[in-house]
């Protein structure tokens, strides 16, 4: 390029390939002890945030009825926060809070990130739909999980979605 053709206002620009080899080492894959204590800690903060719901429902029925409605209005508002929270986590980073806590994110196979709709439409309705057909539900929930234990640590649900769980 020749110093006329040079616009020292133009945007800098930066070759942002991405070398999927890399991402998908196995070096470079979060450990499944790693995702499963990420599981865990979503699950704990999602089971707090259903206390208050499942009080409330039990206390709504018996003479403490107006204990019961604001309890269940605490936990639906719970549930909500944590619903937009951990959807703003993935949207923003690839993670929900428990991923975010061990250190690894969900991307595409490629290594690009992942978009709201790939995590909500293929890690998450399409596995809770199949999972909830008579029989082959229960197989299908399974084998999700058990997948991880394949050489590419991959579950069912990630190879749906086209992801893989990466140390960040």
């Amino acid at each position: 390029m020749s110093e006329m053709d040079h616009n020292p206002y133009s945007a800098p620009t930066a070759d942002l390939s991405v070398d999927a080899a890399l991402v998908s080492s196995p070096a470079r894959k979060a450990e499944r002890s790693t995702r499963l204590i990420a599981s865990l800690i979503d699950g704990l903060l999602a089971m707090v945030a259903w206390v208050p719901l499942f009080i409330g429902v039990t206390l709504a029925e018996g003479d403490k009825r107006v204990v019961g409605i604001v309890l269940i209005v605490i936990g639906f508002l719970a549930l909500l926060a944590l619903l937009v929270f951990q959807l703003t986590l993935l949207s923003r980073h690839g993670q929900t809070w428990g991923k975010r806590q061990q250190g690894i994110r969900i991307v595409r196979s490629s290594g690009e990130p992942i978009g709201v709709g790939r995590i909500l439409g293929l890690r998450i309705v399409v596995p809770a739909v199949i999972g909830a057909i008579p029989f082959v539900g229960g197989l299908f929930s399974l084998a999700n999980i058990l997948w991880i234990f394949g050489e590419e640590r991959r579950c069912l649900h990630d190879h749906i979605a086209d992801t893989i769980v990466v140390n960040v």
